[in-house]
């Protein structure tokens, strides 16, 4: 385990030592001890953990040694330790941002022990969830969050590149299921704001009477049920990103309300007055079209041209080609490993298959389509008969994939035979053909 850095700046030799000693029960503390500010200042390039300060030393008082160490290095905590108990200079330090202010008396050592374990485990709290969020970071780089190559998405990445280097507001648009809060994330946390919060709100989940609130917060007593103040998604997300997906969905009269939110970049909490000021990056996601929404009356104008910034418009999956493959293969995988099953490739039959698809559910929907033909798999190859699509719509369903009648034929006679316990004369009745085709289509093969 690496040392815990402690830089002691006491200008009493005697004191110091005894503060030194203290904290040098610890076998984890390394601690340097300098009498002087400008010696603390002069070394702080080997990046101390923590230091604790005199307020009165004989170049810097305890205030100015702070602002000068803050200057230098602002994610230093900093102890006061005084030696009169003064409770305005106390006030205005920890205003200022100090971690600690501890009076010089007999209880100063075991109150430092204690101030300087509480503050290690404090960062390394901190330390924790910033390499957690790096992490995350890599997980939604852009190659990583979305799978694919086709020329269409190579596009998308070129936008989402462009977005994530700014702080212009982002709309994305596409068909339910093609990915738009993935967008949102990668682009959050390929940006400044990484480290900071990502909060996404579904605007058409949220009961309309209680939209307001789970916004913009309220106040205690705002309304029945307010037992408590609550801060709202902008609050939660400020110095961060909030994802307002189905952003068509907000009602009239809160579109103004939001408006007026984005313009003066702040929040004011139902049944509150205090004026809480926001910098938020705004990224919003619909399935409709905004600009058709603008015009039949059911969006604000001028709360479009607020939020549409750079549009970015994902492309349906039949629109992508062999990345149908690709998330499909992706799919599997991870579907084998969450489930520990072993490796499963695709058939050349469950390719063909995959392919013809049409994918009205898009991404998600192909998600669906391959965990159940995993589950259905009893080798380690996954063919056609192993892939099945959901049945929403008899009627799109039937048209989803791009066939040929002949195969749409042989679908429609293997379905009857199927429902006949394989009864070639009752199902050539019941679809007026002669027994005599069912037989060539059987010996063909084309109804295995």
């Amino acid at each position: 385990m690496e040392s815990y850095k402690i830089f002691i700046v006491e200008d009493d030799p005697w004191y110091g030592e005894i503060l030194e000693y203290h904290l040098s029960l610890n076998p984890d503390f390394s601690i340097s001890r300098f009498t002087t500010g400008k010696d603390c200042l002069a070394n702080i390039h080997q990046n101390p953990d923590l230091i604790t300060i005199d307020f009165s030393l004989p170049d810097f008082s305890g205030d100015k040694l702070y602002q000068k160490i803050q200057a230098v290095n602002d994610q230093i905590p900093v102890i006061v330790i005084s030696g009169q108990e003064d409770i305005p200079v106390a006030v205005n330090l920890l205003k200022m941002g100090v971690a600690d202010y501890l009076v010089k008396d007999d209880s100063t050592k075991d109150l430092l022990w204690n101030a300087v374990n509480k503050i290690r485990q404090t960062g390394s709290l901190k330390k924790e969830v910033e390499h957690l969020k790096e992490e995350l970071g890599k997980k939604y780089s852009f190659d990583k969050s979305i799978k694919g190559q086709s020329a269409a998405l190579q596009t998308i990445f070129a936008l989402m590149d462009k977005a994530a280097k700014t702080n212009i507001n982002v709309s994305i648009t596409g068909e339910t299921g093609t990915g738009k809060e993935v967008v949102a994330k990668a682009i959050h946390y390929n940006s400044e704001r990484k480290k900071k919060n990502f909060v996404a709100v579904n605007m058409a989940a949220i009961p309309r009477e209680l939209i307001e609130s789970e916004l913009f917060g309220h106040e205690k007593g705002a309304f029945t049920g307010a037992v408590a103040r609550k801060s709202g998604k902008f609050e939660e997300a400020n110095n961060g990103t909030i994802f307002l997906d189905e952003i068509a969905e907000l009602d009239m009269s809160l579109q103004s309300k939001l408006l007026r939110v984005l313009q003066e970049r702040e929040v004011i909490r139902v049944g509150g007055n205090e004026k809480v000021k926001l910098d938020i990056r705004l990224i919003v996601a619909t399935h409709k079209n905004l600009a058709d929404e603008v015009k039949k009356g059911a969006f604000r104008e001028d709360l479009y041209y607020r939020i549409i910034g750079l549009p970015i418009e994902l492309p349906p999956l039949r629109e992508r080609g062999n990345d149908i493959l690709i998330l499909a293969k992706y799919f599997i995988e991870e579907f084998a490993k969450e489930n520990k099953l072993e490796n499963i490739t695709l058939a050349q039959s469950a390719k063909d298959k995959l392919m013809r698809y049409n994918y009205p559910g898009n991404v998600r929907e192909l998600k669906a389509i391959t965990d159940l033909a995993v589950v259905m798999c009893n080798g380690k190859e996954l063919t056609a008969e192993d892939i099945s699509y959901p049945t929403v719509n008899a009627d799109e369903t039937f048209t989803a994939e791009e066939k040929t009648l002949r195969q749409y034929t042989c679908d429609i006679v293997k379905y009857y035979l199927k429902k006949y316990n394989n009864d070639v004369i009752v199902t050539a009745d019941k679809l007026d053909i002669g027994k005599s085709t069912i037989y060539k289509m059987i010996q063909t093969g084309e109804l295995v």
